[in-house]
């Protein structure tokens, strides 16, 4: 790099690119991607939902129960005859009440109608705030194949719905071994 120190009688502007702005922003932006590239190629594919001992809970009615699954290689839902089990890359399927197969819309529609008459029954939004044991409860059982794009839309349709709390239940610790 040159610098112009002055003297010698010309006064013409110096029309040089000072650099030294560029460098500091280009290092600022190598230290951002060597600290953010390893995280962000980290997969959720490892995603395990946990086998842990677990306690009879006193379940309410009002909870909603959902299962998260996807269709097969061969594309066959759970249910269906010859159905080999959830595949990572077949398409979501979620069953309200572990029962009634439901597209993305209707799970949506069906949790905030659900809420609504609970709320309506208890005696509006206030009182539920004033006890919030009878505020209901997501319980969702994913299938440990079952993608997280397909757990994570579930967890966003009931929560538009209103449901503030969204929990997973697990496979229990077989006691025997």
């Amino acid at each position: 790099m040159a610098m112009a120190v002055g003297g010698g009688g010309d006064e013409t502007p110096m029309s040089d690119i000072n650099t030294t702005p560029l460098v500091d922003v280009m290092l600022v932006l190598l230290i951002i991607f060597l600290i953010a590239v390893p995280v962000a190629i980290q997969t959720i594919q490892k995603l395990k939902i946990p086998i842990m001992e677990t306690v009879e809970s006193k379940d309410k009615v009002e909870n909603l129960l959902i299962t998260v699954s996807t269709t097969d290689d061969a594309g066959r839902s759970a249910g269906d005859p010859s159905y080999e089990g959830a595949s990572r890359n077949g398409e979501c399927r979620v069953y309200f009440n572990n029962i009634t197969p439901v597209t993305s819309d209707e799970l949506a529609k069906i949790a905030y109608e659900r809420l609504d008459k609970i709320i309506k029954r208890e005696g509006g939004i206030q009182n539920m705030r004033n006890n919030p044991e009878k505020i209901p409860q997501v319980h969702i059982r994913g299938d440990v194949n079952a993608p997280w794009r397909c757990v994570a839309g579930t967890i966003y349709n009931v929560q538009i719905a209103g449901y503030p709390t969204v929990g997973f239940i697990s496979t229990p610790v077989d006691p025997n071994g």
